[in-house]
């Protein structure tokens, strides 16, 4: 018994060492960048790395701000972010209460028909979509990411993955006491589904505030334009700044671990859950 343990034990010491050395890989970068923001251009790679400056330079922050219009990049991405966010948690939670909870006919195959298109890269069909988009008029608009992001096949599936777990006698109850479809889903598995929504809230968030593909696409006028597409502008005008790309790209990170710190405990609880069902 005594070996066993010793055994259990020696194997946890091993995968923390491991998981740690990990970790450190994966944050390394992620420091190199955060102290290459507060240095000159000519410090950035100097060998070896000077990981705190001896003269931090917080000029960059400011500095960013006045050689491209970041604060109108922010602002479009901050706008397009949190509606999309809303639009996909309010639509894939109450489709996939439809598809848990309710019976109609042709359920399963609509589901399933649904669910294929995870299959399919959206390289396949932007073209498709953007001509769409144009016919309707809305190019060169946010409508357009707006419309075409606001569905989402995975989140309808994670949410369903989650729903299929909360006991159907709650929405009968619910029912026998006289509420409608609408008041069992807002009242009833809203809010037994925040793990889940904080998990699909993650990952909607911060692939709305990464994407590059769809701005570049669809919207053409600077104004318009959302932080990643104004980071790649300053990177081909300013190319040799590094120390103020790394200022700007340590910007863009904020909001990002502002929302996964937060809703870090929820999005394990999340992923757990939905992970249960298969």
């Amino acid at each position: 018994m005594k070996i066993k343990n010793t055994k259990t034990r020696t194997l946890r010491v091993v995968l923390y060492v491991v998981l740690i050395l990990l970790a450190f890989l994966m944050l390394v970068p992620f420091a190199w960048m955060l102290s290459a923001s507060f240095k000159l251009d000519k410090d950035v790679f100097i060998f070896p790395i000077q990981w705190i400056p001896t003269n931090p330079r917080w000029q960059n922050y400011v500095d960013i701000w006045r050689k491209i219009p970041l604060l109108k990049f922010v602002l479009n991405t901050v706008k397009l972010t949190l509606i999309v966010t809303f639009l996909q948690l309010l639509i894939s939670s109450f489709a996939a209460y439809a598809f848990s909870k309710l019976h109609f006919k042709g359920k399963n195959g609509l589901f399933l028909a649904y669910i294929a298109t995870i299959a399919v890269p959206w390289q396949v069909y932007m073209v498709p979509q953007f001509m769409m988009m144009r016919g309707m008029g809305l190019a060169d608009t946010h409508l357009a990411i707006i419309f075409l992001q606001a569905f989402s096949a995975f989140g309808v599936f994670m949410m369903k993955q989650f729903y299929e777990g909360i006991p159907t006698e709650l929405c009968e109850a619910a029912r026998i006491d006289g509420m409608s479809e609408y008041q069992i889903w807002y009242r009833v598995m809203l809010p037994l589904s925040k793990p889940a929504l904080s998990t699909l809230l993650i990952f909607t968030f911060v692939n709305t505030w990464n994407d590059f593909l769809g701005p570049l696409i669809y919207l053409t006028t600077e104004s318009k334009k959302t932080l990643q597409l104004g980071l790649r502008m300053f990177i081909s005008q300013f190319g040799s700044e590094y120390g103020l790309i790394m200022a700007a790209s340590v910007l863009s990170l904020i909001p990002v671990l502002i929302v996964f710190l937060s809703l870090q405990k929820y999005f394990v609880e999340g992923v757990a859950a939905t992970g249960v069902k298969g």
